[in-house]
């Protein structure tokens, strides 16, 4: 998750939402990570979970990656958990809940679907202070410059 927090606040240097994803392979190396960049790449799809899952998928020759673990610093939305779950991840990791957009244990609930094909494990609360207070700190900033 220390990855995928440095990922984060990457992003937030970028002017994205701080939002880091790592896709960690069954042998525990790492293989792909990522920060938000729908601004600078002009695309809604551009999630730091989405990124990480192409970089990971591109590096494995595979759209699946079973027995891969996912970290992100905030709970997938509806997108991100269909896309983590056409890519078959075994667990995700998250560090904050997101009442307005998530979609795994609020929102869509996409992995409690009777459609979803695969549900990971699933681990909330990790590291979960340190992801919301950078995302606070991120919007408060944006509030106080009227960006």
């Amino acid at each position: 998750m220390d990855q995928a927090l440095s990922e984060a606040r990457a992003a937030a240097a970028r002017g994205e939402v701080p939002v880091g994803a790592v896709v960690v392979s069954p042998s525990g190396t790492v293989v792909a990570a990522a920060g938000n960049r729908t601004r600078e790449l002009n695309d809604p799809t551009a999630h730091a979970e989405v990124l990480a899952l192409r970089a990971a998928c591109a590096a494995a020759g595979s759209e699946r990656l079973p027995g891969h673990d996912l970290y992100v610093t905030l709970e997938p939305c509806p997108m991100c958990a269909a896309a983590i779950s056409f890519a078959r991840i075994a667990r995700l990791y998250y560090g904050a809940g997101d009442p307005k957009s998530g979609g795994v244990a609020q929102g869509a609930r996409v992995f409690s679907h009777p459609q979803c094909h695969h549900a990971p494990e699933v681990y909330d609360g990790i590291a979960a202070k340190e992801a919301e207070t950078l995302l606070k700190s991120f919007f408060a900033e944006r509030r106080e410059s009227g960006c």
